[in-house]
């Protein structure tokens, strides 16, 4: 089978989207398919090119580490901001359709696969299915559009809030049409997967996303019962959807019930600015490590006595899994969750820690005072156990592969390749 992938994140960048398709184009390729992969020059998360990338590449192609056909497009420099992502997806999206019409003799794929985030990819991938006329695929990674009115649930009545929730409606009818326009949709979650076949969209499959290996990292050393003040870290995106003030105001709680106590924030996003006034405004226990690279993860797990993970009460994000708690689980380390849905439910049954309702400080506080006195407990045999039968890079290709097979019987008249 040849495969044309689409997508706005792809190796050599680094994060969740870049890891997970890295691990699925290489056993796609083990497993005797080809890949071509049209994707921007690469520029995450700065949003400009990345240092040592050559600026000629746009518009060329180049073998990628696996053995697949990259084809590179351009992108439009962005600031971190909604509206600069959004138009530099926008740019990369039709760019992606141009590059994939002229090069339609070489490419000839029998199936593409649209991968969001990056919400113009899903149309990219639409349009570039229709023009060529093979299946689509498209995995959607967040409960798109479900996600959609939690962003704009904490609008004030204006007419500008007013304009944007009648955006959100059109985008999220959008959505949905591209949903069950798709030959298949690949979800990460099993809740979202429900959720979508309770919608109408016919053909649905769950490729939950992957423990990828994490050099330098080795089983954290318990410290808090010990006397020590409790190390709390938070690795990801500081964004709206993850509610990190949450985690501020607990760990000010926290001290002011005399909890010895620091946090720990590793990442950037369009919430850091806020996050770190308020914990200046605070003067809470918060530091902040700023972005790292993968490498450097290692040392601040190895810091931790807990790993943060924080979402907000939107709709959608009770049907989200943030990918950092695989990793969490695969390397042992005790999770504190500020969330609800799908991610909870995993942490408990896993014996991996706890988890406290979304935007509960005071709650989140006192199950930190409590894991200061106990020292972390969780269950590791039982969190590997549930790593390796959920979140294994072989079992997400796996399905993967199944599902594509399943494909197969759409190779009928009216999925022809078009003949140029």
């Amino acid at each position: 089978m040849r495969i044309l992938l689409l997508s706005h994140y792809y190796p050599p960048e680094t994060g969740p989207p870049q890891l997970r398709w890295s691990a699925l184009v290489r056993d796609l390729l083990a497993a005797g398919h080809e890949v071509d992969v049209v994707t921007p020059a690469p520029h995450y998360p700065a949003g400009r090119l990345l240092p040592g990338e050559d600026p000629s590449q746009v518009g060329r192609s180049h073998p990628g580490e696996h053995g697949e056909t990259v084809h590179r497009v351009t992108f439009r420099r962005s600031s971190g901001d909604a509206r600069s992502l959004l138009l530099d997806q926008v740019v990369v999206a039709a760019d992606t359709v141009r590059t994939t019409w002229r090069r339609r003799d070489g490419l000839r794929p029998d199936v593409v696969i649209a991968t969001v985030p990056g919400l113009p990819t899903a149309l990219a991938g639409r349009a570039v299915a229709t023009l060529l006329r093979v299946p689509l695929v498209l995995e959607m990674r967040d409960a798109w559009p479900d996600i959609l009115g939690g962003a704009a649930s904490g609008d004030r009545v204006t007419p500008r809030a007013a304009l944007r929730a009648g955006l959100v409606r059109l985008v999220s009818t959008g959505v949905t049409w591209l949903q069950r326009s798709a030959d298949l949709v690949v979800t990460t979650t099993d809740s979202f997967a429900a959720t979508l076949r309770e919608r109408q969209v016919p053909r649905v499959v769950t490729v939950r996303n992957a423990h990828h290996g994490l050099p330098g990292s080795s089983a954290p050393v318990d410290t808090s019962a010990s006397g020590g003040p409790l190390h709390v870290v938070y690795v990801g995106t500081v964004g709206r959807a993850q509610g990190l003030e949450t985690a501020v105001r607990a760990a000010h709680l926290a001290r002011q019930d005399g909890v010895a106590i620091r946090l720990r924030v590793v990442g950037t996003g369009a919430r850091l600015t806020s996050v770190r006034g308020l914990a200046r405004e605070l003067q809470a226990p918060v530091e902040f490590a700023g972005p790292v690279t993968r490498e450097q993860v290692a040392e601040h797990y190895d810091w931790c006595d807990t790993f943060l993970v924080c979402l907000r009460d939107w709709p959608g994000l009770d049907s989200t899994v943030p990918s950092k708690l695989y990793e969490a689980l695969a390397l042992g380390l005790h999770v504190s969750a500020s969330a609800t849905g799908e991610t909870a439910t995993i942490v408990r049954e896993t014996g991996a820690g706890f988890a406290t309702a979304p935007g509960d400080a005071q709650g989140l506080a006192r199950a930190w005072g409590a894991l200061a006195e106990t020292g972390p407990q969780q269950d590791r045999a039982r969190m590997s156990s549930w790593v390796d039968r959920h979140a294994s890079e072989s079992g997400a290709a796996a399905v993967l592969l199944e599902a594509l097979a399943d494909l197969g019987d759409l190779a009928d008249p009216g999925h022809e390749r078009v003949e140029v």
